[in-house]
């Protein structure tokens, strides 16, 4: 079952305390394409500028990605520089660049629009309901990223958009911030009244959190030794977690709890190189491989 992505193709330049790259393939639609790519095919919405390397498009054509929806426009693609400190938790952005993406009005292909899984990636909400609208019909499952800059200043577009997805997947302070509620349970209750049914809260190196009227799941992040750029980590769980869901075509709570693990696993990869380089060389059994370790990690008797 194709899967739908609407987001940032962009380039980044990245430091960490275990080196630095100057430009490299980012953006959120991109780590989410790659990661979903290993479960069920996808159709990516972005826009590029004619900087755009075909050496970085083979990215796409080596995977189950068309691009048939990713536009090109005469300009510089979307440009972001970060810096991440000793722990890797806290990120200074260096450089926003829009760039094309300033004028970035999402355009489905015909094909596109009979979509049943969306992911509306983290754009303008009024963009992100556009979409939405685009598609023929309601998708079985439409799920949706923000972050604090929409909440803050578009939090009356963001709510009008948010009564037409199923899932918002959020980090733990965007949370609080939408529902002004500190609890993270309460603060679900609030978000569900919005419009969501379910909502994944990223935590970072703390795992990842999903409330919805059935209960709680958690899953830790996968131990690693060595993360190197946790960039791209967030939208690579999303990947992980909507292309399980599109493979098996189910969205009961155990292919939610499944799909959950797919997502940490998948964004376990991506921060054990800078940019996409782990992805790039990601085989499927690995991806099985680490779900099961996760499996025996969590296990117990009582």
């Amino acid at each position: 079952m194709a899967l739908l992505v609407v987001g940032s193709v962009a380039y980044d330049g990245i430091e960490s305390p275990y080196g630095r790259v100057e430009r490299t393939l980012g953006g959120a639609a991109t780590y989410f394409a790659v990661a979903a790519s290993f479960f069920t095919p996808v159709h990516l919405v972005g826009i590029v500028g004619d900087d755009f390397a075909d050496c970085d498009a083979a990215i796409f054509r080596g995977k189950k990605i068309d691009c048939e929806g990713l536009e090109r426009t005469a300009g510089k693609t979307f440009f972001w520089a970060g810096k991440y400190s000793e722990n890797l938790n806290d990120r200074t952005t260096l450089t926003t660049e829009l760039n094309v993406f300033a004028d970035f009005k999402p355009k489905l292909p015909e094909k596109y629009r009979e979509s049943k899984y969306v992911f509306l990636a983290n754009i303008a909400p009024n963009l992100q309901r556009d979409v939405l609208q685009q598609v023929k019909k309601r998708p079985k499952i439409a799920a949706l990223d923000t972050m604090n800059y929409w909440i803050e200043r578009t939090n009356e577009d963001l709510r009008e958009t948010l009564k037409h997805v199923d899932i918002l997947m959020i980090n733990d302070a965007e949370t609080r911030q939408l529902s002004n509620e500190h609890n993270l349970l309460r603060a679900a209750k609030h978000i569900f009244n919005m419009g969501p049914s379910t909502l994944i809260i990223k935590r970072g190196e703390y795992g990842a959190l999903m409330v919805d009227q059935r209960g709680v799941f958690c899953v830790p992040a996968f131990p690693l030794e060595e993360p190197h750029d946790p960039t791209g980590a967030g939208d690579s769980f999303a990947g992980g977690f909507m292309g399980y869901l599109a493979s098996i075509g189910d969205k009961s709570d155990a292919s939610l709890r499944r799909a959950m693990v797919y997502g940490s696993v998948l964004g376990s990869f991506t921060v054990e190189k800078f940019g996409l380089d782990r992805l790039r060389t990601l085989k499927l059994k690995e991806i099985h491989a680490r779900a099961r370790h996760f499996a025996k990690l969590t296990q117990f008797k009582l």
